[in-house]
């Protein structure tokens, strides 16, 4: 026990326990002997259970010896402190309403204002919290909890940053401070402690193994150890993440999940699991829901599993699904998606719409943008494919709440059996247990899980009603403007009084209810998008200029819909530029169908040099990227050509575009892969189209070009998929059939047989 090794010390002690339990003892002097020996032993071993986890095994050892030591009201107290760790907050209640020691009695009052914090009974919980000594320093921290809570940030702040100048520096107080500063996104503060902890923790317990997993160290699990809850390293951890992916430093984010103390998934705490099932949802979505899916049936689990998972639903076009965990989960529904509840959550969405991409390769959380589908039937015209999908894209990090401050907890000294023999272990924050919240507003201007509700609902409805869909979409996005031209009067009003303080919430209210604005009117183009009413959705745009003109997403989309209507490339050049130039000196971290389509817009304007500048430009970063980086992929260059090359096919110039598009995939080993292939295939199969119908002729050396280009694909197009298959599929494609290799084979006889016909 002294060492943590407390799974071991469960065993010795079960099997301490089961022997005394088992051997006949005849004499009054023995058997007052065993019952010291038992009572010390459970007392152990309901402390092991604890500090492992295992609130429920150690709520029954604590019961068993308030049977056998009824006076004893200590026992009592950790009973129904265990039971409170468990979630059985009726029962731990009931519990210590038992204990009339007036010794216990501060310590009491704590657990019971944490018990109706856990119950969400604020206003409960606030009076007994009210009832503490005021010298109590716990008293600040738990009324600093109640705050944060009720979205008063900035009180909240005021009561931990208090504490922590009197109690000194503290890792869980530190924590508070920083989640505080993150709720009203000022990041820079947030981090400086988060790193405080993140240094701390290190340089005290460097047996903790942080980072050693990012570096490719295989280290064992060091456990769900009281020295790990003591650092809040944890917390620190989520939290990082959190920061940085709303900075979207998307590869920061998923670096400060792998930096965390190393534990084996079953140790795993449910935050931690949530913001892992997030983060790898793109290389492992099947996993990820699994994930998702288990949270979802625990008691409790982040309320950002519950909307998180109808919004993967949805992205990943499972409707049927997300409307069957609506219809059979209700009370969640109840709880987290209408107005009724006390937590209120944030879920930022984007959609992205994308020219050149995998139609199968999806994501949740946002590396790189990419596109839904596109229509592979449809051969003969480059605009043709492009297809719009629901991005998930600043999907709610969750993490932990501050937990209201409790008691001390008196465990038996490891060293002796002696049940009188004891050591004190003081904390202010419970062992591994973990509240979570979501995004809150300081005064929300519409209710964010209502507006969850809604959207969700209306992505439903698309699927079988689109204008029904339409015009939900159109009353969520009513109110929305409504709240954002209220919210600009205040602002200019708070400018005019010199309300520094005003300006500064009014324009955070205005952001957030911006960024729930602009997935509605996302959502609400995809439905005319669909229609390939290309038209419509720029009027729909243009409606919305007022509020979005300085929205990224907005304007990417903005430009894509110009794109596609073929006659207004030097519009969507005027889009397209903005985001490529904020980004020149590292172009490469442009994605690479926005280059792709500024080329084409330059070169349907006659600006062939600027098109040309700037592939020198990728040309050049990708050679600098390869020698840095020998064995990574880059697709960004090859990509450019292949729209270039598809945009000759669709002109009809097929000699050129074919040449293009093979010596864009050039060396095949490091640029054929499931994106790249997919296009490029498109230009065969609307050569081979055309010749069939005699539409087109072509020369011998161009045939002689495919048929190599094809060997080639044959030989490097083994190990690569045509498709990768949408996870929660119940059929499979067929592994040989999947393969660029098949395909590439099947291209090749086509030929072959129009050049013998």
């Amino acid at each position: 026990i002294k060492e943590q090794r407390y799974s071991e010390a469960i065993q010795v002690l079960n099997n301490v326990l089961e022997t005394n339990s088992n051997v006949s003892i005849e004499l009054t002097q023995i058997n007052c002997v065993s019952l010291l020996q038992s009572r010390a032993g459970l007392s152990l071993l309901a402390y092991c259970y604890f500090y492992t986890q295992d609130f429920v095994n150690a709520a029954n050892c604590y019961e068993q010896l308030t049977l056998l030591l009824p006076e004893e009201s200590e026992y009592k107290l950790y009973y129904a402190q265990s039971l409170y760790q468990a979630c059985l907050y009726e029962e731990a209640m009931r519990v210590t309403s038992q204990i009339d020691d007036m010794a216990f009695q501060g310590k009491v009052t704590k657990l019971q204002a944490a018990i109706k914090y856990g119950e969400e009974d604020l206003t409960g919980a606030k009076s007994l919290v009210d009832s503490s000594p005021e010298d109590d320093p716990d008293t600040d921290i738990n009324h600093g909890c109640l705050l944060y809570k009720e979205s008063r940030f900035e009180d909240a702040l005021q009561k931990f940053t208090t504490s922590l100048q009197i109690l000194g520096y503290n890792p869980h107080l530190s924590y508070n401070v920083a989640l505080c500063y993150y709720r009203l996104k000022e990041y820079a503060p947030a981090l400086k402690h988060i790193s405080d902890i993140i240094e701390r923790g290190i340089r005290d317990h460097p047996e903790l193994s942080v980072g050693m997993t990012t570096e490719g160290i295989e280290v064992r699990s060091v456990g769900n150890t009281l020295t790990l809850h003591e650092t809040a390293l944890i917390e620190a951890f989520n939290l990082r993440a959190a920061i940085e992916y709303q900075l979207k430093n998307y590869e920061s984010s998923r670096e400060a999940l792998t930096d965390m103390p190393p534990r084996s998934e079953e140790e795993l705490d449910a935050v931690t699991l949530h913001n892992q099932a997030l983060m790898n949802m793109e290389t492992r979505p099947t996993e990820g829901f699994e994930k998702l899916q288990f949270l979802l049936q625990q008691n409790p689990f982040p309320p950002e599993t519950f909307g998180n998972l109808l919004l993967l639903y949805c992205k990943y076009e499972y409707f049927d699904l997300a409307a069957d965990v609506l219809a059979e989960n209700a009370h969640l529904t109840y709880k987290y998606l209408t107005p009724v509840s006390n937590l209120t959550v944030t879920y930022h969405i984007e959609f992205l719409h994308q020219l050149l991409s995998s139609p199968a390769m999806y994501r949740c959380v946002p590396i790189r943008d990419e596109s839904a589908r596109s229509l592979e039937e449809n051969l003969a015209m480059l605009a043709q494919a492009l297809d719009v999908e629901l991005k998930v894209n600043d999907i709610e990090i969750a993490h932990r709440l501050p937990t209201l401050a409790q008691t001390e907890k008196e465990v038996s000294h490891p060293q002796s059996l002696s049940p009188r023999n004891t050591k004190s272990c003081h904390f202010t924050r419970n062992k591994c247990k973990f509240h979570f919240l979501g995004k809150f507003m300081a005064k929300p201007v519409m209710d964010l899980c209502k507006y969850l509700y809604n959207f969700l609902d209306a992505l439903i409805t698309q699927q079988t009603s689109p204008e029904e869909a339409y015009r939900k979409f159109d009353e969520i996005a009513s109110k929305h403007t409504e709240t954002l031209r209220k919210l600009t009067k205040q602002v200019q009003e708070a400018k005019q009084n010199h309300d520094d303080e005003s300006v500064k919430r009014h324009i955070v209210e205005y952001e957030d209810v911006l960024e729930r604005y602009i997935p509605v009117l996302m959502a609400q183009a995809k439905v005319y998008w669909d229609m390939e009413n290309y038209a419509q959705v720029e009027k729909i745009f243009r409606k919305s200029v007022e509020f979005s003109n300085e929205n990224d997403t907005w304007k990417l989309n903005v430009a894509h819909v110009l794109f596609m209507q073929e006659n207004k490339f030097k519009e969507a050049t005027g889009f397209y530029e903005p985001i490529v130039k904020k980004h020149y000196d590292n172009i490469l971290n442009v994605s690479a169908i926005v280059l792709a389509n500024l080329c084409v817009s330059y070169i349907m304007t006659s600006q062939n040099e600027e098109a040309e500048e700037m592939m020198r430009k990728i040309e050049k970063e990708e050679e600098q990227l390869a020698y840095d980086e020998p064995e990574k992929k880059i697709f960004h260059l090859c990509i450019v050509n292949l729209v270039i090359g598809t945009l000759y096919c669709a002109k009809g110039n097929y000699e050129f575009g074919i040449s293009r598009v093979i010596k864009s995939l050039e060396p095949y080993n490091k640029k054929l892969g499931t994106d790249t292939w997919f296009y490029a295939k498109r230009c065969f199969l609307s050569l081979i189209e055309n010749l069939a119908k005699h539409m087109i002729a072509t020369r011998d050396s161009v045939f002689q070009e495919c048929l190599q280009f094809l060997e080639q694909c044959e030989v490097y197009g083994k190990d690569v998929k045509t498709v990768i298959e949408q996870p929660l599929e119940e059929s499979h494609l067929h592994q040989g059939k999947n393969t660029v290799t098949y395909e590439a084979r099947l291209l090749k006889s086509l030929l072959l047989r129009l050049q013998m016909y």
